[in-house]
């Protein structure tokens, strides 16, 4: 028998696309993210036509950094190395950075979740909304798999919500952390899935 998912006890979370992040002016970047976003485009529409619940989780921070964490570490998200007390964040509510890309666009039906840290359940109202409409699956896709998707699975699993993992559209800055969390993590936490299986699923 085929896997299937309930659409209706299904949302879809795409994760941190946004400008800032995707739209850079960096060859390697606009590459890497090029299947990503196909596949998060086809993601969507399939997710729309079925009636799944279409969230966006988005970094909001404001431009003065005082609701930046500023916790003492070795390195930034990309490993380089840090100083305490002076991490700063370009996605700044209200400008283009912070906006989702067009192609996955909100529409007025869908639900936007500003956050100010990696997990998109941390002081949110997501799983509010989510157990609000009888959610009991979540669809991950958006990116940095190893950082924020990775920080939003691990509270999904704590809250026992079944998750499912869209692998190829999901990426990283680090393509190793991705293909670990994909190969060694995730499996354990739910079902990784690609793009297609996830749409068979739904169908």
């Amino acid at each position: 028998m085929p896997e299937t998912i309930d659409p209706a006890t299904t949302a879809i979370l795409f994760f941190d696309l946004l400008n800032g992040h995707v739209k850079k002016d960096d060859p390697a970047t606009q590459e890497r993210y090029r299947p990503v976003i196909k596949n998060n485009v086809l993601l969507l529409n399939k997710s729309r036509a079925c009636g799944v619940l279409v969230a966006y989780a988005a970094a909001n921070h404001r431009e003065d950094n005082r609701t930046t964490g500023q916790t003492i570490r070795d390195t930034n998200n990309k490993l380089e190395p840090i100083k305490p007390g002076i991490e700063r964040h370009f996605i700044h509510a209200d400008t283009w950075a912070s906006q989702v890309i067009d192609e996955i666009a909100p529409t007025k039906n869908d639900f936007l979740i500003p956050k100010y840290r990696w997990s998109a359940f941390h002081q949110t109202y997501l799983d509010l909304i989510l157990r609000t409409q009888k959610i009991t699956n979540l669809i991950i896709c958006g990116g940095s798999t190893d950082v924020g998707v990775a920080s939003t699975a691990y509270s999904a699993r704590d809250l026992d919500y079944n998750l499912i993992f869209a692998e190829d559209a999901c990426t990283s800055h680090q393509m190793e952390g991705h293909h670990y969390f994909m190969q060694r993590v995730f499996p354990r936490m739910g079902r990784v899935r690609s793009t297609m299986q996830i749409i068979a699923m739904l169908s």
